[in-house]
């Protein structure tokens, strides 16, 4: 059984997570809706069009700021006990400041597994959904580039040509063992370019090996230029929006990655990302927590949140780093993703050791 004063910060902390979570979510609304009435502005789309791409897209950019979500939620909650004189009632009755941290903890915890299993299944797929639409207003909509169990495919639309590329496997800046289908503005085959290696390092492709077939003619040449919307910053690039991917699909994308050759460090980063996603949410909260029980109570209101916004911004700035880190240099994916929490659980064991005695 659930004691009577458990509940009862149970549902007050909740609360203060739903207001917050509120104003948050609207804001989000706000500023995504500016975005998307300027990206369509040029467009003939219906006028309900950038608040309905909108309502996709909230809950995946919701689900990225939660955690600074949960933080300012518990420096409200704090706020709150402190200044009904909650705090000094609890502390009356055995009820330590590690109990109510505890407790709390706990409802994050909670409600960040909710989250990676029901929630941001649902906003991955609303995303998914949001980016097909408006990949069809996108003056890119003419590229596209996929990675199946058959490679890399890449649909592009060139000097009044369609080219249709299917490459074996990407190796550094190279595609291998690639094939070029080559149609006109009324979709006749052209010819076909089948090479050895194509470096793809910028948008002028240098194809080695190359043998072309056209007008039932072919020819071999060793080395041929053939001018891409492409480079390989751009087709990386494109493989990196993980967050219209629910679990499920994340994993077949894993596969498809190995199949192509291509670096699933990023990929294993970003499921260590979700894996992690209930504990990052804890330790907010224990950062939270130990900020209020360790600024004097009598600090205004205004300064206790300004302080909570400062930190968001330096653990946001934090997590940048080491995903940089991982970018950049030859660091495994899993220092990226737990360094910073390390970081995190090593500030708040300092500090919880003389938490009781505030």
């Amino acid at each position: 059984m659930i004691s009577t004063y458990k509940k009862y910060i149970y549902l007050k902390y909740i609360f203060n997570i739903l207001k917050v979570s509120l104003v948050f979510f609207v804001m989000i609304v706000i500023m995504n809706l500016f975005e998307e009435i300027k990206f369509l502005n040029d467009t003939s789309s219906d006028v309900f069009l950038p608040l309905f791409l909108t309502l996709l897209n909230a809950p995946s950019l919701f689900f990225e700021i939660a955690p600074f979500i949960f933080l300012i939620s518990t420096i409200a909650f704090f706020i709150e006990i402190i200044e009904t004189n909650e705090i000094i009632v609890y502390k009356t009755y055995g009820i330590t400041n590690i109990k109510i941290i505890e407790i709390i903890s706990t409802v994050a915890f909670v409600i960040g597994i909710f989250m990676i299993i029901i929630f941001y299944n649902i906003s991955s797929n609303l995303k998914f959904f949001y980016l097909e639409i408006k990949n069809q207003y996108t003056k890119d909509d003419k590229y596209l580039a996929v990675v199946t169990g058959n490679g890399l495919w890449i649909r592009d639309e060139i000097n009044n040509s369609t080219n249709y590329i299917n490459a074996e496997k990407l190796q550094d800046t190279n595609l291998l063992n690639i094939s070029i289908s080559q149609f006109d503005d009324n979709f006749y085959l052209k010819k076909i370019i089948i090479a050895k290696k194509a470096n793809i390092q910028s948008k002028n492709w240098i194809l080695e090996d190359v043998t072309i077939s056209e007008n039932n003619n072919s020819k071999r040449i060793n080395q041929l230029l053939l001018e891409s919307n492409f480079n390989i910053e751009k087709i990386l690039t494109i493989f990196e929006n993980f967050s219209s991917l629910n679990i499920f699909k994340l994993n077949e994308l894993k596969k498809d990655y190995e199949l192509l050759g291509y670096n699933t460090e990023t990929l294993k980063g970003y499921s260590h990302k979700l894996y992690s996603y209930p504990i990052y949410l804890t330790l907010m909260v224990c950062i939270a927590s130990i900020i209020m029980l360790k600024i004097k109570y009598n600090k205004s209101k205004i300064f206790h949140i300004t302080f909570g916004i400062l930190v968001s911004v330096i653990i946001y700035y934090i997590n940048h780093f080491f995903s940089v880190i991982i970018e950049t240099q030859n660091v495994p994916y899993i220092f990226s993703i737990w360094g910073p929490q390390m970081i995190l659980l090593l500030i708040i064991t300092m500090n919880l050791v003389r938490i009781n005695e505030k």
